[in-house]
This record gives structure tokens, C-alpha cells and sequence, in this order.
């Protein structure tokens, strides 16, 4: 497999603050990678740093091109998507437009006329989409009609819709409850055999370790793990990092 992604001693300062330090990660054609950490390790600095809302140093290549002084509009045309730890759906609007408004068309006209006759062009894209999160059922109803887990799944649809390259999602569990979680990562494993190339970023370990091909483990904004969800589940470093050196003595007893 190609690789889609390709970050190379990615890092981010705040002042005198190493919030990411030399980070590298790669994400192939039709792979879903995990990207885990406790609070504070720089999980999301890194997506801001490849999604062009922080500054950084290293590379970052996307398809071979590398995408320094790229604004963040630029990357996102270039087939960066991304979704937010928050739900930003707008409540006035049906399911299928929340889709339209985040489908990158190049112009206000053809948005008004997709708003207004949802078979204009981008209507195969936006139905696709939805059928690929199993929420066909629901374009023509608001975004108060759905449950929690339903609402997020409309975000992660908007953000495939216009057929990204690599989809970033930061948090997409955060506020589900553990049903709405599973079924998050049935249909995120689905994404991933349809093809689908992603990023995910969570601290539902169940979920990144139950779905993800390759995990990388971050903690102070170092890498100090990476490999597959078994590999990454017996690492000791993964478990005093969450757990403490006496947790990790715990474990390995167990193990």
C-alpha cells in the first residue's frame, strides 16, 4: 500500500513550550491509524499542524506533495478533511443540507441551487456519503430529530462527502455512550474497507483498539510507541503512561 500521508519530524512550539516534538507518522492507502495519548500528550496540536492551523516544523506530504505554506483551506481542497471535538451542525438545516454546505463547491450559486433541488450535481457524492454511515434514512430530517451518536456520524459524513483523501477525526466518541460507540466503530471499519483512508484520534480505548490497523502512542508530545493494536496493548511504556509505573507492574504480572 502507497502512503497517503506522510508526517517527518513534525513539531509545534508555544512560546517556550514544546507542545510536539519530531513526530513521524504515516497513514496507507485504506488504512485507519489510531493516534492515542493521555490529556495534554498533543494529540489534536498534531491534526492543527497537518490541517494548517498551527505552525510547525518538519514535513508533512500529502500524495507525495508537500504542503508547507499551505493555508488551511488549501490542504482541505488538496484532500485534507477533518472533523472537530465539537458537533458543528447547523440546526436550521436538514441533514442533507448540513451535508451541501460542507461539500466544498466552488461557488455560492451552485451551493443555492444544491440547497434548493438536491438533484443537482454533488447529489451522488452527498447521498454516497450518507449510505456509507447508514444514515440514507435521515437526509430530509434536522439535526435535533437524531440521537447523539447519530449527529456525529453526520459530521464524519460531511467531511467525507466531497471524497477526501485522508479523513482526521478528532474525538468522534466523545459524549457517546458505549452502544453508540460500538456502532461508531462498525461503521468507521466499514469506511476503512470501502477504502476510506483515516486518522483517528480518541480516548475510548475499546474503540481505537478494536478498530484501528496501526496505532501510534504519544505522550508529551513524543512518540514513544507505535505498531499494532496488540503490540501496542502489551507496551509498557503505552501502560505506565496511562497507568503509572505501579499499574505497569500490575499488568505485566497479568500478562
Amino acid at each position: 500500500m502507497s502512503d497517503i500521508l506522510q508526517a517527518r519530524g513534525v513539531s509545534v512550539h508555544y512560546g517556550g513550550v514544546r507542545a510536539l516534538s519530531d513526530v513521524d507518522l504515516d497513514v496507507r492507502e485504506g488504512e485507519l491509524v489510531g493516534l492515542i495519548g493521555p490529556n495534554g500528550a498533543g494529540k489534536t496540536t498534531f491534526v492543527d499542524a497537518l490541517t494548517g492551523f498551527v505552525r510547525y516544523g518538519g514535513t508533512v506530504t500529502l500524495d507525495g506533495a508537500d504542503l508547507a505554506g499551505l493555508p488551511p483551506h488549501q490542504r482541505a481542497r488538496r484532500g485534507l478533511a477533518r472533523t472537530w471535538q465539537s458537533i458543528e451542525l447547523f440546526d436550521d438545516l436538514t441533514v442533507w443540507e448540513n451535508l451541501a454546505v460542507g461539500s466544498g463547491r466552488s461557488s455560492l450559486w451552485t451551493l443555492a441551487k444544491e440547497l434548493i433541488r438536491p438533484a443537482a450535481a454533488g447529489a451522488d457524492e452527498i447521498q454516497r456519503a450518507l449510505d456509507l454511515v447508514e444514515l440514507g434514512w435521515a437526509a430530509e430530517l434536522m439535526p435535533d430529530e437524531l440521537s447523539q451518536g447519530q449527529r456525529k456520524l453526520v459530521g464524519v459524513a460531511r467531511a467525507i462527502a466531497p471524497g477526501p483523501r485522508l479523513l482526521l477525526l478528532d474525538e468522534p466518541a466523545a459524549g457517546l455512550d458505549t452502544s453508540e460507540s460500538e456502532e461508531l466503530g462498525r461503521r468507521l471499519r466499514a469506511l476503512a474497507h470501502e477504502g476510506s483512508s483515516m486518522l483517528l484520534i480518541d480516548h475510548d480505548m475499546g474503540l481505537v483498539l478494536g478498530v484501528c490497523d496501526r496505532i501510534v502512542v504519544l505522550e508529551f508530545g513524543k512518540v514513544i510507541a507505535s505498531g499494532t493494536p496488540d503490540e501496542v496493548r502489551r507496551d509498557r511504556r503505552v501502560v505506565e503512561a496511562y497507568l503509572g509505573s505501579a499499574g505497569a507492574e500490575r499488568v505485566a504480572e497479568q500478562l
